[in-house]
């Protein structure tokens, strides 16, 4: 396991899956700056590391996945809106490594997942929750309010009627709330979340990568406004000629498991 941002951030790869642990339980993992830092480092590094095929985003303890930004840095970071716009600049590295990482990520989620938390969750392609997680947007009890990427992530989930529920009232659900209109994939126990979500990350990461990657890619590209279909077009087409293609068409007549090898 290696530590980032004096050890608030963990990451650690155990058979083609990258987990990211946000490591502060004793403020229900709330981020602060030097953590966004940490996650930006971590992503860099997985990334690159081929042997990474899935990345796992999960926060320390049993009360929190993440409960938002740490709000003991607000009056030094975010008193006013110049103070917002230095925040975001900080921040922004690590927002735009989520938001365009290229490999699947999934969030496993106990216990709060709340603002800028839920932002967080909402940037991972899997959302998977214990059934005793809460998820809101407190925005409008801070008198503050969510800009347009967080908020068109949330409509594109949920819709526009359930996210102005969401940020007019600023107050919670639950996880099977969540689960019904949209916002997480799949509700669990708490005792059987580590197993679901590992099921899920193990299953994705035997398949190609090739074919995931432009999975992501082609899903990101029908969600724009103006979808240009041409951007892909060179990524699928990468796919049929793959050496994992021709492996994965031999495993099938052999009746056996294929080995991707993301080339």
């Amino acid at each position: 396991m290696t530590k980032y941002a004096d050890g608030k951030m963990l990451a650690e790869v155990e058979q083609g899956v990258g987990l990211i642990t946000f490591n502060q339980p004793e403020k229900r993992n709330a981020m602060s700056v030097a953590m966004w830092d940490g996650l930006t480092q971590i992503l860099d590094t997985f990334e690159q590391d081929d042997s990474v095929r899935v990345v796992v985003l999960t926060g320390a303890g049993h009360k929190a996945f993440v409960s938002g930004a740490d709000i003991s840095q607000f009056d030094q970071q975010r008193a006013d809106a110049n103070a917002q716009i230095e925040y975001d600049r900080l921040t922004s590295a690590g927002r735009a490594k989520l938001a365009t990482f290229p490999k699947p990520v999934i969030a496993r989620i106990r216990g709060f997942c709340l603002g800028g938390g839920l932002g967080i969750a909402m940037q991972a392609d899997i959302r998977i929750a214990a059934v005793d997680s809460e998820f809101g947007i407190p925005a409008a009890k801070l008198g503050i309010a969510y800009g347009f990427d967080m908020t068109r992530k949330l409509v594109d989930l949920v819709g526009p009627a359930h996210a102005k529920m969401m940020l007019y009232t600023g107050t919670r659900i639950d996880a099977r709330e969540a689960e019904r209109i949209g916002l997480v994939n799949q509700v669990t126990t708490d005792e059987e979340l580590s197993d679901v979500v590992v099921g899920i990350a193990r299953t994705i990461a035997d398949n190609a990568p090739l074919s995931i990657r432009t999975a992501k890619q082609v899903v990101a590209e029908v969600l724009k406004a103006e979808p240009d279909p041409a951007r892909v077009n060179a990524e699928v087409a990468a796919c049929f000629d793959s050496a994992d293609y021709k492996e994965g068409r031999k495993a099938f007549m052999e009746k056996r498991s294929p080995h991707f090898t993301g080339r």
